[in-house]
């Protein structure tokens, strides 16, 4: 688990996933036999056939895309007042019932600095009750750096990343953390392709960029790589906990991997979805289907890249998607990892 630890702890907000890009290719600098950067700057490393001993490499093999975008949500600065509070912009979506009283760190040129935030206005012991009800949104929000406002305006620019600090950490049989969607699924494409022995297809591996933002880096990674199938690897709701009817959970944790039958950006390929299905039932890797009535993955703007291609989205179920203590259930991780790796294994 370092590595997912290492991968969560890691800022790298939509649009500056520069700590990330250099993570992930000193990660994976064994794994590719060419890994190269797009204009977006999403990471793509590929991957030549490894046929078995006996069997011939095909002339045109199957060329497999994956995508598992590499950055999370978070903020950016955009404005300083005359205090020196910080005043931020959403990178992506928050529910906003989660974000209060959290420390945060600012992400400058010339380094880190940590801070708090909190919503601006009154403390609890002088605001009327219905202020006390009233749920803050990212605008009401503000950043104390404990600094004076030289000192802020020195070290802090517009558009600064910030993100919220949070800790990884074992709880039962689960990890929990920030930021797991989506650092769980460069995790799974990882250490999937670190298993591989032999394989029949060429494979693109792209660490996409700006997913939170409206899938941006998947398509034109997909417009470059041209590929036959595309895989799309991110996490997907449980929905499982108390509070909720049965009949709107999508996947339930500890249950194996989710096969997206369908979410708000694309549907399955039917027999992507089947093949998947049956390797998962041969090896006898725990899997569970879902349909997601919101949200979308990068296989919603592959699926639509140049004349199209064939996708298909594995999800690993996870609780709390887009707070601070999003939770994964060690069983379904491995799960993830497992099939992908015996699909690759055969696909061709």
């Amino acid at each position: 688990m370092k590595l997912l630890e290492t991968l969560t702890q890691t800022p790298s907000i939509a649009g500056r996933e520069h700590r990330m890009c250099d993570l992930i290719r000193q990660q994976t600098k064994s794994l590719f036999d060419e890994t190269r950067s797009d204009a977006l700057g999403s990471i793509i490393g590929v991957r030549h056939p490894r046929p078995q001993r006996g069997k011939k490499k095909k002339a045109r093999p199957l060329k497999v895309m994956l995508a598992s975008h590499m950055d999370q949500i978070g903020f950016m600065v955009r404005h300083i007042d005359d205090k020196g509070f910080l005043r931020l912009n959403a990178v992506g979506g928050f529910d906003c019932r989660n974000l209060f009283a959290r420390l945060v760190t600012v992400c400058t040129d010339t380094g880190d600095l940590p801070g708090v935030m909190n919503p601006a206005g009154k403390p609890i012991h002088v605001a009327d009750e219905a202020e006390r009800k009233t749920i803050p949104q990212v605008s009401d929000l503000v950043v104390d750096l404990g600094l004076g406002i030289d000192e802020v305006r020195a070290q802090v620019k517009i558009g600064d990343p910030v993100v919220i600090r949070a800790p990884f950490a074992r709880v039962g049989n689960t990890v929990v953390a920030q930021a797991l969607d989506n650092r769980v699924a460069c995790w799974i494409a990882i250490r999937a392709i670190e298993r591989l022995k032999h394989h029949p297809c060429e494979i693109h591996c792209a660490f996409t960029v700006q997913e939170e933002v409206g899938l941006r880096g998947a398509g034109v990674a997909a417009f470059g790589i041209e590929a036959d199938v595309g895989i799309a690897i991110d996490t997907t709701l449980c929905v499982d906990t108390p509070g909720v009817p049965d009949d709107q959970r999508v996947t339930k944790q500890g249950d194996g991997t989710a096969l997206t039958v369908m979410d708000a950006g694309s549907i399955a390929d039917l027999d992507l979805l089947t093949t998947f299905e049956k390797i998962a039932a041969d090896k006898e890797i725990p899997h569970q289907r879902s349909i997601m009535p919101r949200g979308a993955t990068d296989a919603g703007t592959m699926q639509r890249s140049r004349a199209g291609m064939r996708t298909f989205t594995l999800s690993c179920p996870t609780r709390y998607i887009h707070t601070i203590t999003e939770m994964v259930h060690l069983d379904d991780l491995y799960a993830c990892r497992d099939l992908l790796a015996a699909y690759l294994e055969q696909a061709g």
